[in-house]
């Protein structure tokens, strides 16, 4: 069993769907897995009465806790806490009315207003997230895209279209209301990184960071070496050029049917269309034994120790589709969910001129586009692809024959549609190189580009500054007063949801944890993009009574989850009060990116107390007293430490080092050394300048 989870680690592949499925398909295991838990949670033991049952007696606990404390006995903690929470805001009211009292504020005006400052400080401290990036100041007043100054024309014939272009939209605003969201594109360049915004209303949705030293590994197609084949792991290791060579799973190797995202579109087969014999996992040894040649996509790139993970299943994006040079298969993305749209991109696919051997998909983009633009958008691909088989004839191996596109090119391509309002970007070179980009594939969307020149970050100027703070964060707070905690390791990213300060009553307490829950739900499926979350992650939410409850929460999720690029499966909520699902990791996520391990404690996050290195530093002193021959002489000792654990030797533990000193007939000295770490110390005998001890490092 051991044995098989390394080797499942070793793989570096993340599944991301059962092998008996999920949903209807498995419902023998859902049975056994739902009597399995019921089991435990019921009888821990068959054969075994247990000594304690908590739920049992948990309420006559609770009721004698209140008592000896002076509090009703069916208070509960919600309630106490709620209490203490009021008592300290009447407080603090109080204080602050007898501070403003000491300085002169008599009259009743300057009260009043002093106390409307007062509870509007104290409400916008219970803002949530979303308060805070300011797209819900005032809810009536409807968000206003931020005005950018416009580039004067350039000759005569720029004049006439600018006029023009302002003349059309001013005409459409008054005969076709606009009722719809703003969305924008922020591009922020930098000479060692660019930064990419997707704001909808002011509301950060989507955000990706690229360093320039970094290479774009994920959609790029290598030529390279097969250097090793493992049977036990079923997979092959090929050299790219990397210090660690890359992953191919032998399911990678065989050409693999779409996924579930995808809908297959049947084409007429031509006459003389060949098929192409089939290859299984058994012929891999011998159809690409060590040394062999092999054209490989990026699919995951290097995460931690694992090396990157490839696939042979090549796919060449393009603005509305993707070509896939060694499939005859053809798709359509399920996202695209109106039926009469969908039959239409068929019967365009069905007509488009597709090289023999070879495939496309529709991406989402192509919805409600013309067919020509489908017809340039392949003749494009196809040429890309006779450039990248030209490299593969003449370059030698390991070297890259062809590189994804840097963010800012990768960006337009794929979130430029008709619902985007503009593109702003604050460098010249970029906004000029994103124009020749965007006239390539649509001259009319050239005018959404739009150049930042304000002296003020443009990232600030939008917002994006203060909403970017919550993705850094390990707590993030939510606008009906819960908040949410997400803590990432090595195995899996637990969420918890709380409710917070939120007050309600007993009656409205089912209603109440359905709210935050439904806010959490959105918001965790936000800050899962925003922070590239991947791998299995585990949501825990505040329990619900209702199975109606937990499948409107189950809802909310899945359609969080709709908009996100990356794929994600999702099971229902569990009797443990648990949704687990997964997310496809392709990079490593922004907190593994941006930051680095503290070098203080060593990524830990925390470090020992003052009271815990005291009680080593006096264990390693009575330890090395006790070895001590006792004799007339004096025995000194020096010990160095952190002038934080030195307070506490010389203040709160000083009698405890007087009597071991009376004790073991010897002398202790202490010294501060503020360069030495807090859990670190020093044992030095001040006779023969030995050492004698050193905390473990």
């Amino acid at each position: 069993m051991n044995q098989r989870k390394g080797n499942r680690r070793r793989s570096g592949g993340m599944r991301f769907k059962p092998t008996a499925g999920i949903g209807a398909n498995n419902k023998k295991s859902q049975r056994a897995a739902a009597a399995a838990r019921a089991e435990v949670l019921v009888n821990p033991t068959a054969d075994e009465e247990p000594v304690y049952e908590s739920q049992k007696h948990a309420r006559e606990i609770q009721r004698a806790e209140n008592k000896a404390a002076g509090l009703p006995a069916d208070l509960s903690d919600e309630a106490l806490k709620a209490k203490i929470e009021a008592e300290k805001a009447e407080k603090a009211e109080q204080v602050e009315k007898a501070e403003q009292a000491d300085k002169g504020e008599k009259s009743g005006e300057s009260k009043e207003k002093g106390k409307s400052r007062t509870s509007g400080r104290r409400e916008g401290n219970r803002r949530g997230p979303r308060d805070r990036r300011g797209d819900n100041k005032n809810k009536d007043k409807p968000y206003e895209p931020i005005e950018i100054p416009e580039q004067p024309a350039k000759g005569i014939v720029g004049t006439i279209k600018a006029a023009a272009d302002k003349v059309i939209s001013r005409v459409k605003r008054a005969f076709i209301p606009l009722n719809r969201q703003h969305k924008e594109l922020i591009i922020n360049v930098e000479p060692l990184e660019s930064r990419v915004a997707v704001i909808e209303d002011g509301v950060l949705e989507e955000f990706t960071i690229e360093r320039n030293n970094d290479h774009r590994l994920v959609g790029s197609i290598y030529k390279g070496v097969v250097k090793n084949l493992e049977d036990g792991l079923k997979a092959a290791f090929v050299d790219i050029g990397f210090e660690k060579n890359a992953f191919l799973h032998y399911w990678d190797i065989v050409p693999n049917n779409f996924d579930s995202n995808i809908e297959i579109v049947e084409r007429k087969k031509g006459k003389g269309r060949k098929q192409r014999p089939k290859v299984t996992q058994r012929d891999i040894p011998k159809v690409y034994p060590i040394g062999t040649e092999i054209i490989v996509q990026v699919t995951k790139g290097p995460i931690g120790t694992k090396g990157p993970r490839i696939t042979t299943n090549l796919a060449i994006p393009g603005r509305f589709l993707v070509l896939l040079p060694n499939s005859d298969q053809c798709g359509i993305s399920r996202k695209i969910d109106n039926t009469q749209e969908r039959q239409r991109l068929k019967q365009i696919v069905r007509n488009l001129t597709i090289p023999e051997g070879m495939g496309v998909i529709i991406r989402t983009a192509g919805q409600a586009q013309k067919a020509r633009y489908f017809v340039r958008d392949l003749a494009f691909l196809v040429e890309e692809w006779k450039r990248i088989q030209s490299l593969i004839n003449n370059k030698k191996p390991p070297y890259c024959v062809f590189q994804e596109p840097d963010l800012i090119e990768r960006t337009v391509r794929d979130f430029l549609t008709e619902d985007v309002e503009r593109i702003v970007v604050d460098s010249k070179k970029e906004n000029k190189h994103i124009q020749e980009t965007i006239s390539r594939i649509s001259k009319r969307s050239t005018n959404k580009v739009k150049l930042y020149q304000d002296t003020q970050p443009i990232f600030d100027r939008f917002g994006i500054t203060r909403q970017l703070q919550s993705t850094t964060t390990r707590q993030v707070h939510l606008k009906s007063g819960g908040y949410i905690v997400i803590d990432e390791t090595e195995a899996l990213v637990a969420v918890d949801v709380n409710t917070g300060r939120h007050k309600s009553s007993q009656k409205e307490k089912d209603s109440t944890i359905l709210k935050v829950n439904l806010e959490a739900a959105a918001e965790i499926t936000r800050q899962m993009r925003l922070r590239n979350i991947g791998g299995l992650i585990i949501l825990d939410f505040i329990d619900m009574k209702s199975r109606r409850d937990q499948q409107s929460v189950y809802q909310k999720v899945k359609e969080g989850l709709r908009r996100d690029k990356a794929k994600t499966h999702v099971l229902p909520i569990s009797q443990l009060g648990l949704l687990e699902m997964t997310r496809q990791r392709q990079t490593e996520s922004v907190r593994a990116s941006v930051n680095d391990d503290c070098p203080y404690c060593s990524g830990k996050g925390k470090v020992k107390s003052v009271l815990t290195m005291s009680v080593e530093i006096q264990r390693k002193l009575g330890e090395i007293l006790k070895k001590r021959q006792r004799d007339e002489s004096d025995y000194q000792l020096m010990i160095v430490v952190n002038p934080k654990v030195f307070h506490r030797l010389r203040t709160k533990d000083e009698q405890l080092v007087i009597q071991m000193e009376k004790q073991y007939f010897g002398k202790l000295s202490f010294r501060p050394d503020p360069s030495y770490h807090y859990e670190e110390f020093r044992i030095v005998d001040l006779g023969t300048q030995k050492e004698l001890a050193r905390s473990e490092s």
